[in-house]
């Protein structure tokens, strides 16, 4: 089991490198994904999810590129992986979407929520600037 998936991985690779660039000019998708190694397609995809989130801010045009939208101390890991990859869920009977029907009597539930109340916390806390 992946918490926290391939792809995901590859765009905090690409957020950490924007947050060492952080003040400076936008950063191409191409740059991005040959100093990262990443492919370009997937790093343009990736980076494309950053944007919607409201990670990163995008400039067009031959000089243009992508830069952090706020200061890396700002952008935590959790915003990172969710904008990826979705809310974060240790087990499918903690998902939101797909509630289990026997999660009052389940043994197991309440140890599940606190690993994953664990995990939401500690990737909340963590952020860029911490990297």
């Amino acid at each position: 089991m992946d918490i926290v998936r391939r792809n995901t991985d590859y765009a905090l690779r690409a957020m950490i490198h924007l947050a060492k660039k952080y003040g400076g000019k936008s950063i191409s998708t191409r740059v991005i994904a040959e100093r990262e190694d990443i492919s370009y397609q997937l790093a343009c995809k990736l980076m494309q999810k950053m944007n919607e989130a409201g990670l990163v801010t995008s400039t067009m045009g031959p000089k243009g590129g992508f830069a952090l939208s706020k200061e890396p101390s700002q952008i935590n890991l959790l915003e990172i992986i969710e904008a990826v990859q979705g809310p974060l869920s240790v087990n499918r009977c903690l998902s939101e979407e797909e509630p289990c029907p026997r999660k009052d009597l389940c043994p197991l539930s309440s140890k599940m929520k606190e690993i994953q109340d664990y995990l939401v916390g500690y990737l909340s806390g963590a952020t860029l600037g911490d990297l």
